[in-house]
C-alpha cells in the first residue's frame, strides 16, 4: 500500500519498525498534493521545506528511540489557527499576507507530539459557510466528485484527508464545520466538548461556539489525536480543567447496554430518502450489537438555525472588528481620512457573507433591537440546552443524520444563503449546547458520494462516541473504500 493512504496508527507501526521513513511519506504526501490533489484545492499554503525539515528531525527522533505519539505523521491544519512563521489567512482577502508570531496551542501541541505539517488547509472565510465556497483564495472540490462540494467550513480539511494529501488534519466547528464536510468527504470528524480543547491562538468567529477537533481516515486516529490535542490550558479562559482520559482504552468495548436515542424531529421532512435509509441500517447495526434504541424528542431543534444565526453574527461582528487596516492585514492606503480608510479596507478585504453576517450581527446586538434578537436567541438557546438535559436522562447517546442531504453540486446554492444555512440543522444544536459530535461515514447516495452519520453524547462523554463509532466502523466496513482519484 501506498504510504500516502495509511491511518495514523498504520504508519506509525511501519515508522517505528523502521519500514519507511518520516521523510519518504512527507514526500509521498507532497508529491500526491503537487499531482492528484492539484484540482481538489485542499490547500492555501503548502509548507514543502518546513514539513521536510519537520520530517528529517522526526526520523531523528525515530532513530534514537525517542518518538512521541505522532512522530512523523503528516497533518493539514485549518488556516485559521496560528502557525509561527507560517502564512495565515483565514480564507480571507483581509489576512491574506499574515503571518503569526506564535503558534496556537493545538499547533504546539502537535509539534511537541512530532508531527509534520505539511499546510494550511482551504476553508471558508473566517469559518462562515456550508460548502466551502466562500473563499476568494481557493476553493476545494469535493474528492469523490470534483464537480460537487466538499461542505464547510472545514472543507479544506476533509478533502485533504479523504484524498490522502495528509494523514489526518485539525478543523474547527462553530456549527457544524468539522462534522458536516467530514459526512461529504466520507472521513471521520469530531467536535469536542467545548473547553476539552484549547482555543488559544484560532482566530475566532464566534467564541461561544467555535472548537477546534481532528478529522481523520478512521476512528482510531480520531481518538489518538484527541489524546494529544485535550487537556486544560491557562491562556485559554474557556478551557476546562477536565480530566484527559486515553480515548483509545474503550474503542473495543462494544455497544452491547448503550442506550441510543433517535430524536423525532432529525427524521422528519426534508431528509432525504438515500441519507434516511443509510442512518437507519447503521441503526440496525447498532441494535444487533446489543445497543438498546429508543425515540426521544429535542423539541426546539427547530429553532436552532434561528437562534444561531443571531448568536453566532452577533459574535462575528464583534471579533472581526479588529480587521480595521490599523494594525494587521489589509489596508488601503488611499484613503485620505481614518474613517474611509476604515471603509474601504474592510470593504475590499471582507467577501459577500462575512460582511452579512456582521451587518446581521451589529443589527442584532443594536440599541433597541438587543432585547428582540439576541436575547430571545440566547433563550432559545437554554431551551435547546434543556432539550438535551432531558434527553440524557433517557439516553447514553444520539444517532441521527449529520445533513439532510449529501453533498449538491458545487453553485448549486451560492444564490440561496437561506437555503445554505438549512443545510447545519442537524448540526447547529450541538454547538449550542456545547456537546461532543461526532461524523461517521455510514454509506454512499446513489451518485457514489458519501453519507454520514451524527453521534452525540452529554458533556464530556467523548469516550462514548468513539466507543459507538468504532463498533460501527467494524460493522459497516468503509474504510477502505476511497475516492476514485486518478
Amino acid at each position: 500500500m501506498e504510504s500516502y493512504r495509511l491511518t495514523i496508527h498504520e504508519l506509525a507501526r511501519r515508522l517505528a519498525r523502521r519500514e519507511l521513513s518520516a521523510v519518504e511519506a512527507t514526500q509521498a504526501v507532497l508529491a500526491r498534493t503537487e499531482t492528484t490533489g492539484a484540482g481538489i484545492n485542499a490547500y492555501i499554503t503548502v509548507d514543502a521545506e518546513g514539513a521536510l525539515a519537520a520530517a528529517a528531525a522526526a526520523d531523528g527522533r525515530l532513530a534514537a528511540g525517542d518518538a512521541p505519539p505522532l512522530c512523523g505523521v503528516p497533518i493539514a491544519v485549518k488556516d485559521l489557527l496560528c502557525t509561527k512563521g507560517l502564512r495565515t489567512t483565514c480564507g480571507s482577502r483581509i489576512l491574506e499576507n499574515f503571518v503569526p508570531p506564535y503558534d496556537a496551542t493545538v499547533v504546539e501541541k502537535l509539534r511537541a507530539a512530532g508531527a509534520v505539517i505539511v499546510g494550511k488547509s482551504t476553508m471558508d472565510e473566517f469559518a462562515m459557510g456550508s460548502a466551502n465556497e466562500n473563499c476568494p483564495l481557493a476553493v476545494p472540490r469535493n474528492p469523490w466528485n470534483p464537480d460537487y462540494i466538499c461542505g464547510g467550513s472545514s472543507g479544506g480539511s476533509a478533502a485533504a484527508v479523504a484524498a490522502d494529501l495528509c494523514a489526518a488534519a485539525l478543523g474547527t466547528d462553530t456549527g457544524g464545520s468539522i462534522r458536516q464536510p467530514a459526512s461529504h468527504c466520507g472521513v471521520v470528524g469530531v467536535k469536542p466538548t467545548y473547553g476539552r480543547i484549547s482555543r488559544y491562538g484560532l482566530l475566532a468567529f464566534a467564541s461561544s461556539l467555535d472548537q477546534i477537533g481532528p478529522l481523520t481516515k478512521d476512528v482510531r486516529d480520531a481518538a489518538l489525536l484527541l489524546n494529544v490535542l485535550s487537556g486544560h490550558d491557562r491562556r485559554d479562559s474557556t478551557s476546562v480543567a477536565q480530566s484527559v482520559p486515553d480515548f483509545t482504552a474503550t474503542l473495543d468495548h462494544g455497544v452491547r447496554g448503550l442506550k441510543v436515542g433517535l430524536p423525532k424531529e432529525y427524521f422528519g421532512f426534508g431528509l432525504d430518502p438515500e441519507v434516511k435509509a443509510a442512518v437507519e441500517r447503521a441503526i440496525e447495526l447498532l441494535t444487533g450489537a446489543g445497543a438498546e434504541v429508543r425515540e426521544i424528542s429535542l423539541p426546539h431543534t427547530e429553532y436552532g438555525v434561528a437562534a444561531y444565526y443571531l448568536i453566532a453574527p452577533a459574535e462575528a461582528s464583534s471579533n472581526l472588528a479588529r480587521y480595521d487596516g490599523v494594525r494587521f492585514g489589509h489596508r488601503d492606503h488611499g484613503a485620505r481620512e481614518l474613517n474611509e480608510m476604515y471603509c474601504r479596507s474592510r470593504s475590499q478585504g471582507f467577501g459577500p457573507e462575512v460582511k452579512r453576517r456582521i451587518i446581521i450581527g451589529t443589527y442584532a446586538l443594536s440599541s433597541g433591537y438587543y432585547e428582540a434578537y439576541y436575547r430571545k436567541a440566547s433563550q432559545v438557546r437554554a431551551l435547546i440546552i434543556e432539550d438535551y438535559r432531558r434527553a440524557f436522562a433517557q439516553c447514553d447517546l444520539i444517532v441521527s443524520p449529520v445533513t439532510p442531504t449529501p453533498a449538491w453540486p458545487l453553485g448549486a446554492k451560492s444564490d440561496d444563503p437561506l437555503s445554505m444555512y438549512l443545510s447545519d440543522i442537524l448540526t447547529i444544536p450541538t454547538n449550542l449546547a456545547g456537546l461532543p459530535g461526532m461524523s461517521l461515514p455510514c454509506g454512499f447516495s446513489g451518485r457514489g458520494l458519501p453519507i454520514g452519520l451524527q453521534l452525540q453524547a452529554g458533556h464530556f462523554q467523548e469516550e462514548l462516541l468513539l466507543r459507538a463509532a468504532a463498533q460501527l466502523e467494524r460493522e459497516l466496513a468503509l474504510t477502505e473504500r476511497r475516492p476514485p482519484l486518478a
